[in-house]
């Protein structure tokens, strides 16, 4: 027959493991339904092709295709402070969430005194036996001195049993922090690389630009030369000059403008390299050659945008929200605690650890306020109202994923047939350019028809320019906001 303190020991061990599977906090559901299921196409957007695309695994140094670009981007990723910020505070993260998981095992200590007291029973052994007798050779000795306790033990002090999850949950809400702070390094990486890569880009199109502008100061000054010796031989009016001459000054502002451009351009680079990029890494020209990847891979599915690091972060705090929920509802419950102790106590330092000097205690303790003016529940409250927001967070942060893919594709399916257009064009005025001047100085067409052939063919080169800096970058943010630059 079974002893029945087994029994009921057995039974009590069961309860407590079944309550401390118990856990108050939601499921961890994804949202969905935010975006549709497929990415945009048609219209502006260019086909897509029906395979699972994982541009997360294209390298950056495979992405950008010019090695000065891939050595900026390198050292910017050494050097930028920001992103030193984000590393830090993964290591932050971390350490808080080791903080809040100790709480799940007891905090044990070890602990040793000894204790110096006065016997104030020292007197009465010479107070006489049962015949009255003096303390003398038949009677009991008198105790005189001091008493000296020595006392070592290890144990813990009021331990919560977590048997609704409350620490659990705390220490799971840490947990999902701290992933939420390595995605947030993830996605600054990606801003990161996706900065300088525009930044750099940037500078090879003003030289573009600067160079443009040179070209065309010299030509504007040809011309100025010109219809200011046929103002002095009475050829034209005054008026010729004058047009001549606006052309020439503006020429001669933006070249200006393009060289404090410049360098602004690369104190920008500089600051998000965290270091003074070295003139050799700097870009001389954009020109035709490409400085990336031009066949990137996008497949239909949106699915591709739940790997997005910002998407995950938010995914992960909502995952935080939900461990707060159960946290606040666990402290609903009684809170119970245990400390306990095993130790030894003697008289004697030698007979510390001898036989019959050890001891023990168990006090376990149960607390739940009877009355807090509503404060728990409103605990709960608050939790719940914070996983609303973290859930709208997560859907608004899809959504501004998916409309940054669809910007940059929508972008991707026109840029060739515009960057097409606009070099027949620049080709067309460049053309129309040198017959209106040779028209003119054979004395066939006026000077007004050469200004504005000038004109028009100067602005469109400059245009010419700009397309390029617009395809190159839509590459790059195409590249961004479908998550590479991980690697």
């Amino acid at each position: 027959m079974s002893n029945p303190m087994t029994l009921r020991s057995l039974i009590l061990l069961a309860a407590t493991t079944a309550l401390t599977g118990c856990n108050l906090a939601p499921n961890n559901i994804r949202p969905e339904g935010a975006i549709p299921l497929t990415l945009p196409q048609g219209g502006a957007y260019p086909p897509l092709g029906a395979e699972q695309a994982d541009v997360t695994a294209i390298a950056y140094r495979d992405f950008f295709t010019d090695p000065r670009l891939q050595a900026v981007i390198a050292t910017a990723l050494e050097n930028n402070r920001d992103y030193r910020v984000t590393a830090a505070n993964v290591l932050v993260a971390r350490a808080q969430y080791r903080v809040t998981r100790a709480s799940q095992v007891p905090t044990t200590a070890a602990n040793g005194g000894v204790t110096y007291t006065n016997n104030p029973f020292g007197a009465l052994g010479g107070a006489g036996g049962a015949g009255g007798q003096a303390g003398g050779a038949g009677g009991v000795p008198a105790q005189t001195g001091n008493l000296e306790i020595y006392q070592a033990s290890v144990g813990f002090s009021a331990f919560e049993l977590d048997l609704f999850g409350r620490v659990r949950n705390l220490s799971q809400a840490a947990l999902q922090e701290y992933f939420a702070t390595e995605e947030a390094q993830r996605a600054a990486r990606i801003a990161l690389v996706g900065e300088v890569a525009t930044a750099w880009l940037t500078m090879a199109a003003d030289q573009d630009q600067l160079r443009l502008s040179r070209e065309t100061l010299a030509s504007f000054g040809r011309t100025l030369e010109l219809t200011r010796a046929q103002f002095l031989v009475g050829v034209i009016s005054e008026l010729e000059v004058q047009q001549a001459e606006t052309s020439y000054q503006q020429a001669r502002n933006d070249i200006a403008a393009l060289t404090a451009q410049i360098a602004q351009d690369q104190n920008a680079i500089n600051l998000l390299a965290g270091t003074t990029v070295p003139i050799e890494q700097l870009p001389s020209e954009l020109g035709e050659r490409d400085a990336v990847l031009t066949n990137l891979p996008t497949g239909v599915s949106s699915a591709v945008l739940l790997r997005r690091p910002d998407v995950l972060q938010a995914e992960r705090r909502l995952y935080a929200a939900n461990a707060n929920i159960g946290a606040a509802r666990a402290a609903l419950f009684p809170t119970i605690s245990l400390t306990a102790t095993l130790g030894t106590i003697s008289t004697a330092l030698g007979g510390l650890f001898g036989a019959g000097t050890q001891n023990f205690s168990i006090a376990p303790a149960a607390t739940l306020p009877l009355f807090d003016g509503g404060q728990r529940r409103g605990n709960v409250e608050v939790a719940r109202a914070q996983q609303l927001a973290a859930v709208a967070t997560y859907e608004g942060t899809l959504q501004t994923a998916f409309r940054e893919v669809a910007d940059a594709l929508a972008t991707r399916g026109t840029i060739d047939e515009q960057l097409a257009a606009q070099t027949a064009r620049a080709q067309s005025a460049a053309t129309a350019e040198r017959l209106s001047d040779a028209r003119y100085r054979a004395g066939v067409d006026s000077f007004l028809n050469t200004l504005d052939a000038q004109r028009t063919s100067y602005a469109a080169r400059q245009t010419l320019v700009q397309t390029r800096l617009a395809r190159a970058t839509n590459l790059v943010t195409l590249y961004r906001t479908l998550g590479g630059g991980l690697n």
